[in-house]
C-alpha cells in the first residue's frame, strides 16, 4: 500500500492507494509543521489515528508533503518520526511547494501558490519547481496567509481599530482577553494555526466592506513580496492550494488584476489532484 499525505500547519490529509492504485483508505491528522510541533508529539499524534496504525506494517511507500519541510533537517526529522509508526515504509519527504505544483498541473507551466494557514510561492515547468523567494513564517513572512490575516484582526481588535459592530460581535464570539491571546502566541505549540482561526470570523463577513479592505492589503502584501518578484509571473498563469485562496477568491482575483496578473485555477484542498498526478505521473 501506499500513502500520500498533504501536510499543513493545521491538519494532514492522508490517502491511503492499494495494490491497484485505487483509493482505499482517506483520513486526518493535526498538521507536522516541524517549525511549530514537538517532532516528540508526531508519533503519538499519528497513533491516535487508530485507521493508520491497522495499516502500519502493510503500507510500503509514504510521499509526505509538508509545510516547514523546506530544509533538509527537518525532512529528515519527519521521515524519522514516521519511519517508528510505519518500519516498512520507504519514506520520501519534500515541501509542501511540491504538492501545490503537482496538484495544480495541468499539462503546462504556471506559477503556484500556497494561501492556507502560512503561505508561499513557486513556478513549475511540468518537471522542475523553481523556488526563488525563502519562505520567513508567520512572524515576517507569510503575507495573504490565514495567520496573517488572523495577526491582523487579533492586533486590530485589542488596539479598538475594528468598526463598532465587528469590535462587538468579536467580543461576543470570543470573549479573548489579552493575556490568552499572549499565551496561545507565545507559549503554546502552533501559534500560527491559532491565528488563523481567527478566519472563521473574516470569512463569514467578507462581504463586509471593512474586511474587504483588510483582506484586500493582504492579497497586495503577498502579490508583492511573493508573486511580482518572479518574472515569469507577467505571462504565465497563477495557481493557488488552499482554503483562504479559496474562501477569498473573488478578492484575490481583483486583487491580481491591480497588477495586471492571470489568476487560472483556485483549489481548496490539494490532495484528490495530488494523487492523480501521483497515478498518473510517479507511481
Amino acid at each position: 500500500m501506499v500513502a500520500i499525505v498533504d501536510s499543513g500547519s493545521t491538519k494532514s490529509d492522508w490517502v491511503i492507494l492499494d495494490e491497484f492504485k485505487n483509493i482505499f483508505m482517506k483520513t486526518e491528522t493535526i498538521g507536522f509543521n516541524p517549525n511549530f510541533i514537538s517532532i516528540d508529539l508526531i508519533v503519538p499524534e499519528i497513533e491516535k489515528n487508530h485507521s493508520l496504525v491497522l495499516l502500519k506494517n502493510s503500507i510500503t511507500k509514504i510521499y509526505f508533503y509538508g509545510s516547514g519541510c523546506g530544509v533538509e533537517k527537518n525532512r529528515e526529522r519527519i521521515a524519522k518520526e514516521i519511519r517508528h509508526v510505519f518500519p516498512n515504509a520507504k519514506i520520501m519527504v519534500k515541501e509542501d511547494l511540491m504538492a501545490a505544483a503537482y496538484a495544480a498541473y495541468r499539462g503546462k507551466p504556471a506559477m503556484v501558490c500556497i494561501l492556507g494557514t502560512g503561505s508561499n510561492s513557486c513556478y513549475f515547468d511540468g518537471e522542475e519547481v523553481t523556488i526563488k523567494l525563502p519562505s520567513l513564517g508567520f512572524l515576517i513572512g507569510d503575507e495573504g496567509s490565514g495567520s496573517a490575516i488572523g495577526k491582523q484582526l487579533v492586533r486590530r481588535y485589542f488596539m479598538q481599530k475594528l468598526p463598532s459592530d465587528l469590535h462587538h460581535e468579536f467580543e461576543e464570539n470570543y470573549q479573548l482577553t489579552v493575556d490568552d491571546a499572549l499565551q496561545n502566541m507565545y507559549h503554546k505549540t502552533r501559534p500560527n494555526a491559532f491565528l488563523a482561526d481567527f478566519n472563521r470570523f473574516v470569512a463569514e463577513r467578507k462581504n463586509h466592506p471593512y474586511f474587504i479592505q483588510m483582506v484586500s492589503d493582504e492579497m497586495r502584501n503577498f502579490f508583492e513580496y511573493q508573486v511580482v518578484p518572479y518574472q515569469e509571473s507577467q505571462n504565465a498563469e497563477i495557481n493557488f492550494i488552499g482554503s483562504i485562496a479559496y474562501y477569498y477568491e473573488d478578492i484575490l482575483r481583483n486583487v491580481a488584476s491591480e497588477f495586471h496578473l492571470n489568476v487560472g485555477h483556485v483549489v481548496q484542498k490539494p490532495i484528490e489532484s495530488l494523487v492523480d498526478y501521483h497515478i498518473k505521473y510517479i507511481l
